[in-house]
């Protein structure tokens, strides 16, 4: 079976060929040129959103584990583990990357529905896409929610939209957010702010 975000990575080569593009880049990577989508995000639904190198991307093992003993939608979702990349593959496509854009919103109120942070995630990594950055790719925040029920045997039915979470990949949320100043901390109740984390891989 193929994991969800190896399909996505398949699809996107589907979408290079339609629209003729060559996969290839001149010059490598501008800095400068990223930071209008920071500037697109922040005129998004999003609070912060930080350019960072994936060197200061963070992942760890302990993360698998909090969402195996702790977490009741492992394995049960397409872009839960053990569907997803584990730490140490994680690492290996951090990586193949050089930039990441990190995005945080601090949901005050509607803090149980997330959709619109993924929505506004997943129109970043397209607009990157269509815009010449072939290689982006988004991770949002908690289990997949697009269907009622994840057919785990099976194919991602929503692959075009749905995309694993970065602390479903192992990657480790709270040291990434607070490096960058972003001011995260550990709920005290169910009725604390949330706070939700995303990522773009951009290269």
């Amino acid at each position: 079976m193929t994991p969800v975000w190896a399909w996505v990575l398949q699809g996107y080569g589907s979408l290079m060929n339609e629209r003729g593009m060559s996969g290839r880049r001149e010059g490598g990577l501008h800095v400068e040129k990223l930071r209008r989508y920071v500037t697109k995000a922040l005129e998004s639904v999003f609070d912060d959103a930080v350019l960072v190198r994936t060197s200061e991307v963070y992942t760890a093992p302990w993360v698998r584990m909090k969402c195996q003993f702790g977490c009741g939608w492992y394995g049960k979702s397409l872009t839960c583990p053990p569907h997803t990349p584990t730490p140490a593959e994680m690492r290996l496509v951090l990586d193949s990357y050089t930039h990441a854009i990190l995005l945080h919103r601090n949901w005050r109120e509607g803090r149980q529905d997330v959709s619109e942070f993924h929505d506004a995630l997943l129109d970043l990594e397209m607009t990157l896409f269509f815009d010449g950055y072939y290689k982006a790719l988004g991770m949002g925040t908690g289990p997949c929610k697009r269907c009622e029920s994840c057919n785990t045997s099976g194919h991602c039915v929503r692959g075009d939209r749905a995309r694993p979470s970065m602390e479903a990949c192992g990657i480790d949320v709270f040291q990434t957010a607070q490096r960058q100043g972003l001011s995260l901390r550990v709920l005290t109740g169910r009725e604390d702010e949330r706070h939700s984390c995303g990522l773009v891989l951009v290269e």
